[in-house]
């Protein structure tokens, strides 16, 4: 099984690293003025019975989100 690279392929109860996200898009831009930065720590919480919205946990707070704005943050394991 390989490491997962994105915050979509991150499993439930597992904590990862920000490495890198896009610029130049609204919904990201949003995420990141959420606390969504390079170097945050983020813990997959829960997903939905059909597999989206995920849960996640950054800086002390509960965010929710798509799988294809996660599919864009790029992470390493924590």
């Amino acid at each position: 099984m390989h490491a997962p690279s994105t915050l979509s392929q991150l499993p439930v109860g597992q904590s990862g690293i920000i490495q890198s996200m896009p610029t130049g898009r609204a919904g990201l831009t949003r995420l990141r003025e959420l606390g969504l930065t390079p170097g945050a720590k983020v813990t997959m919480v829960r997903r939905s019975p059909l597999g989206e919205p995920i849960e996640i946990t950054v800086r002390g707070s509960h965010l929710a989100m798509r799988n294809h704005e996660a599919a864009d943050i790029c992470i390493s394991l924590a």
